[in-house]
């Protein structure tokens, strides 16, 4: 009988999980509950969009009340991004995403009961406290339960967000067919809660901590029986090494070491990271603000065919977040990007030179284009090369500070494009919005970073940014 593996650090659970050719038993039933809080985020916010028309006329609700409603979630974003990351940092990956879903559980149903705009405004913030955390969270530990060479996996959130959309949609049919009248937003808003109970009964039972946090922190019996319990890999704890040992000591990572993303080898992750992140909410936020005139104006102007038209456009969402992680496994997180925003560029371009100048047919085709190539290419990375580019010790505050970033993008399309649209025209609009894919190309170029094609950071032995500085450890009591 072999002996069992000895695990000293967080580099030895790293090197035990990417040894490992697949996902099953209970670890596929983790990863898939992990990715269940990114549908659920997705879903919140496609359940406002759903019904945001019938709100509106039964609510009577302005312009700017429509506008605050549409941004409240990313907004909030900004700020609970970092802080769900730092909460994963300091006190485990699990606690926070339980604690999203009771937020999402109170925001959904605060919103489906509201009699007023106040009211459905503060449903939207709980839901944007949970979409901040969730995010920041899940990403990062779904990048520590992933074998790397499975980690393109990590993609395929890209695909659940537009299949939960999608979802919602379809939900949204099946109230109208129920004739629920103006209330429909209501059913919309308010299934959320249902399947945010439903996820927060099933993480409570079935989620265990990261191995790979348990270990960074010197808790090496947790960490090995976590490996057992989660992939049935048999090893024991050993002495911890040198750099376990330092982190054990040193001070809880929080947000006074945010620094540390911005120094030596983390610096350029960090930049394009930031960078994939804000070009990607930024445009998919803005175009994504007037898919639903096109599909009007394509589909037709009645309830259920501008809505199986957002449909069918969620539809290639879908299909290009499956390919993302294609993609990034055969080009990299980096070069897929690259060529993502090399489409969008293109259709963007395309749609702002030929906008009501062309068939309706190829007015069809170059939405498609753009969602193809946003979710099969960028829209996917902006998450997942985050996670993938730090160390187990900061990769939480990591995806955290960088979906920070991707916020105000999401911010900056809900607020910037429309003004820009008011004064300038829709076809003008995409025009200028053609810059953000265009710097998000150049961006990839000239950064050469892709953790597809390098070793892990925990198995490299990399610590707090890259660099040989760490937090410093406690000084002795005696010389305080």
């Amino acid at each position: 009988m072999a002996p069992r593996p000895s695990v000293t650090g967080a580099a030895d659970i790293a090197a035990l999980i990417d040894g490992l050719g697949k996902i099953t038993g209970r670890a596929r039933i983790i990863w898939f509950l992990v990715f269940g809080g990114l549908f659920l985020d997705a879903y919140s916010n496609a359940a406002l969009s759903a019904g945001l028309g019938p709100m509106t006329d039964q609510m009577e609700l302005t312009s700017t009340q429509i506008s605050v409603l549409t941004a409240t979630a990313p907004a909030l974003a900004i700020i609970f991004n970092p802080l769900g990351g730092w909460l994963a940092t300091r006190i485990g990956r699990v606690p926070p995403l339980l604690i999203a879903k009771g937020f999402a559980i109170a925001g959904a149903l605060i919103a489906a009961f509201a009699g007023d705009f106040t009211v459905v405004w503060f449903g939207r913030v709980l839901v944007g406290v949970a979409y901040g955390i969730d995010f920041a969270v899940a990403m990062a530990l779904l990048a520590e339960y992933t074998p790397a060479r499975l980690s393109g996996r990590l993609n395929l959130w890209q695909a659940v967000w537009y299949t939960a959309t999608t979802g919602n949609l379809a939900l949204a049919l099946l109230f109208f067919q129920l004739d629920t009248g103006a209330d429909i937003w209501r059913w919309s808003v308010g299934s959320a809660a249902v399947i945010a109970a439903a996820l927060l009964l099933g993480q409570a039972l079935m989620l265990k901590e990261s191995p790979a946090w348990l270990a960074g922190k010197g808790r090496l019996e947790q960490a090995v029986a976590h490996l057992d319990g989660i992939y049935g890999i048999k090893a024991v704890a050993g002495t911890p090494d040198e750099a376990t040992r330092a982190a054990a000591q040193a001070p809880a990572i929080g947000f006074r070491h945010a620094g540390v993303l911005f120094k030596g080898a983390y610096l350029p992750r960090t930049v394009l990271a930031s960078v994939i992140s804000l070009g990607q909410s930024m445009q998919y936020f803005a175009v994504g603000w007037y898919l639903p005139l096109i599909s009007l104006a394509i589909f037709g102007e009645s309830f259920e065919k501008a809505t199986i038209g957002s449909m069918v456009f969620n539809a290639f969402g879908i299909a290009g977040g499956v390919l993302s992680a294609y993609f990034g496994r055969r080009l990299g997180l980096r070069l897929s990007s690259a060529a993502g925003f090399a489409g969008v560029f293109v259709a963007l371009v395309a749609m702002g030179l030929t906008f009501e100048k062309v068939p309706t047919a190829v007015a069809f085709l170059l939405p498609v284009l753009f969602i193809l190539c946003h979710s099969a290419g960028p829209g996917a990375n902006g998450k997942s090369i985050a996670a993938l580019s730090y160390s187990s010790d900061v990769r939480a505050l990591g995806t955290g500070v960088t979906g920070m970033v991707g916020s105000f993008g999401s911010v900056a399309g809900l607020y910037l494009f429309p003004q820009i649209k008011d004064a300038l025209g829709l076809a003008h609009t995409f025009l200028v919005l053609s810059v953000v894919p265009l710097l998000g190309l150049i961006t990839c170029l000239v950064i050469k970073w892709d953790p597809m094609k390098a070793a892990s950071p925990d198995e490299a032995g990399e610590w707090a940014a890259g660099t040989d500085a760490r937090p410093p450890t406690p000084a002795p009591a005696a010389t305080r």
